[in-house]
């Protein structure tokens, strides 16, 4: 046999067996149980950054891996618990989730399912994990922020709106990490003159009365803190704020973006980032118990000069110095 017909013949022989590899690598699945749909701004540049994320890292959605999202609507508890059980249904080799309540239904209903927080607060104080170098069981992530951030944000709208001697704290009821940002914020309020008065909502309606019933005093600015109802209803909120002309701090730049005054927290699209390298070592064997929880190691400042102007505001220039994005 001539050395070309051999080497064909070679190359014909292992065509099939590499053939049936491709065809028979094996997809992975992911759920994604997240506070905002995709069809959310928000929400779609999050998932935008883990699939990106993901891709770099060898894995494709479609030949190597599928995607399943859910998303939670309203702060509604029996949504959420069918969002998480048809999740599970699914078969999925792990979940990244955000949101507490989401994290809360998904281990209430599986201890065995790898699970991937991002933006999580206190995972050790609400029980999520035994702690943030082991976390044990099947949860591990990224978190958000401690509740020492509270106190900060209270000092940076004092800073922006020296005039405020009353804050509003929009939280949800429901979320139980509200309680220690409370908590921290009235620790630091009397040093600053500050009196507080939490705003509690579950809805659009009680947003639009919470935020009107606050402003018929005077001297107001409001602290928003993080949840699915204030990221669902972002819009409304920065609509009110300016109808009624209270300075706002906000937890996260998309709130910002979105005609928010000032906003002091992590980047939440590079937790999503971080949480495609921990689904790419779960996926190749390692095990959430042994993958350390992640704090941020950097909080981004962001102001909006066009609302401060708007609302009568001048931002002190050693505070547009430290301002890490400008919005003009």
């Amino acid at each position: 046999m001539r050395r070309r017909e051999f080497i064909a013949g070679l190359g014909a022989a292992a065509w099939p067996v590499v053939a049936r590899a491709q065809q028979g690598e094996r997809m992975r699945r992911i759920g994604v149980l997240g506070g905002v749909s995709e069809d959310d701004a928000e929400g779609g540049a999050r998932q935008e950054a883990f699939r990106h994320a993901l891709q770099q890292l060898g894995w494709i959605e479609g030949r190597n891996i599928r995607l399943d999202y859910r998303s939670r609507s309203g702060g509604n508890i029996e949504h959420i618990r069918r969002n998480a059980a048809e999740l599970i249904a699914l078969g999925p080799d792990v979940i990244v989730v955000t949101g507490s309540l989401n994290v809360d239904a998904l281990q209430q209903a599986t201890r065995t399912i790898p699970i991937v927080f991002v933006g999580f607060i206190d995972p050790v104080g609400l029980g999520v994990v035994d702690g943030l170098a082991r976390p044990g069981g099947n949860t591990t992530g990224f978190t958000a922020f401690e509740y020492g951030i509270s106190p900060k944000w209270v000092e940076l709208l004092k800073e922006i709106a020296p005039s405020v001697t009353r804050v509003g704290v929009m939280r949800e009821p429901g979320a139980a990490t509200g309680v220690g940002l409370w908590a921290a914020m009235q620790g630091a309020a009397p040093s600053l003159g500050i009196e507080l008065k939490p705003i509690g909502i579950r809805n659009a309606p009680e947003i639009e009365r919470g935020i009107a019933a606050f402003a018929r005093g005077s001297d107001g600015g409001l602290v928003v803190t993080v949840s699915g109802l204030t990221l669902l209803h972002r819009g409304l909120i920065s609509t009110l704020t300016a109808r009624h002309r209270l300075p706002a701090v906000y937890p996260y730049r998309y709130f910002v973006t979105g005609g928010g005054l000032v906003s002091y927290g992590p980047n939440f699209n590079d937790q999503f980032r971080g949480a495609a390298g921990y689904v790419d070592r779960i996926l190749k064997g390692e095990k959430p118990a042994d993958l350390p929880v992640q704090t941020p190691t950097k909080y981004e400042l962001i102001i909006n000069l066009k609302t401060a102007k708007a609302l009568g505001l001048i931002v002190p220039p050693t505070l547009l110095a430290r301002a890490d994005e400008v919005i003009e």
